[in-house]
């Protein structure tokens, strides 16, 4: 997949070892994925999903979803900007229509989004296809090319399938944070045989393995790789965080001198090195963390501990 212009990527991605004693001393090597690095606005698996829909779009104003701090909304306000499109995104929480803007909506609305404000429940029904055109209706994007919640659909698969293939020969295992899943759906679907693809939702509430094969079902006709899930590290759902997850990630920033995105990233790191601890990876095996995200606003970069 290629995007010339001011969507051009750094392809493939870099992949860089650390050296890190919780996976050394059983055996393990630590690879990251640096997806992080793929574009400067369009941000890791953002840029993956995104090209491919709006390539499909064919010029059309895009319309999309998210929360309050959305890094999909952020993506697409982006790529709007960039390309010259116009951008509507509907957001969760018709309550933060009268309220200042928080740093996310603020650099959406600096990109040249229109925000159109819903409540819960309406949001929670958008896919029903009476309601979805009710609020393009209300946003006045009826005329848009609709991309899903996290950006998450059948295109975006295939073009997460990439993903997949530059990993091929270079881990056993590969792993990814899940949102909507068609990050993982996609990767899956590039590797290699006998290799795997770990998804760690950050999200509770255990409907993603579903998601996720019918996105693959959608994209390529069937359940396609060896992927599984584990739900234990979502730390109690999205945004939710532990005092645990946070001093793993000062933690880690410290040790790497790599800035730790924490709705996404951190509890990736977390699980996996829970994992190793609990002796889930074979000696000899290589991990391949995919880094799919920085944080936002981006901090001074850490440094390396000596």
């Amino acid at each position: 997949m290629t995007s010339p212009g001011p969507l051009a990527p750094r392809l493939p991605s870099p992949l860089q070892e650390v050296r890190d004693s919780r996976f050394e001393r059983r055996g393990l090597r630590l690879l990251l994925k640096r997806d992080d690095l793929l574009h400067p606005h369009l941000v890791g698996n953002k840029w993956r999903k995104l090209v491919p829909n709006i390539a499909a779009a064919g010029g059309r104003p895009l319309v999309t979803f998210g929360g309050a701090y959305s890094n999909h909304l952020r993506a697409t306000a982006a790529a709007g900007r960039l390309l010259g499109l116009p951008t509507t995104g509907v957001v969760r929480g018709q309550e933060l229509a009268g309220r200042p803007l928080n740093p996310s909506l603020a650099r959406c609305a600096a990109d040249g989004m229109r925000l159109h404000f819903v409540d819960r429940s309406t949001y929670r029904r958008k896919t029903e296809p009476e309601i979805l055109a009710e609020v393009l209706r209300a946003a006045g994007a009826e005329g848009a090319y609709v991309v899903p919640e996290g950006g998450s659909n059948a295109e975006a698969v295939r073009g997460c399938r990439a993903l997949g293939a530059e990993l091929r020969g270079r881990a056993e295992v590969v792993a990814v944070a899940c949102g909507t899943g068609g990050t993982l759906a996609g990767l899956a679907a590039g590797l290699a045989a006998g290799e795997r693809a770990l998804g760690i939702p950050v999200l509770k509430g255990g409907f993603l393995e579903a998601d996720i094969q019918g996105l693959q079902e959608r994209a390529f006709g069937a359940r396609t790789g060896h992927w599984s899930l584990d739900d234990r590290f979502h730390c109690g759902g999205y945004a939710r965080t532990t005092p645990e997850l946070e001093a793993f990630a000062r933690d880690f920033e410290q040790r790497h001198g790599l800035a730790v995105e924490r709705l996404y990233v951190a509890k990736l790191l977390y699980g996996l090195a829970a994992l190793a601890g609990e002796g889930a990876f074979a000696r000899g095996s290589a991990i391949a963390a995919v880094v799919t995200g920085r944080p936002f606003p981006e901090p001074a970069a850490a440094a390396p501990e000596r």
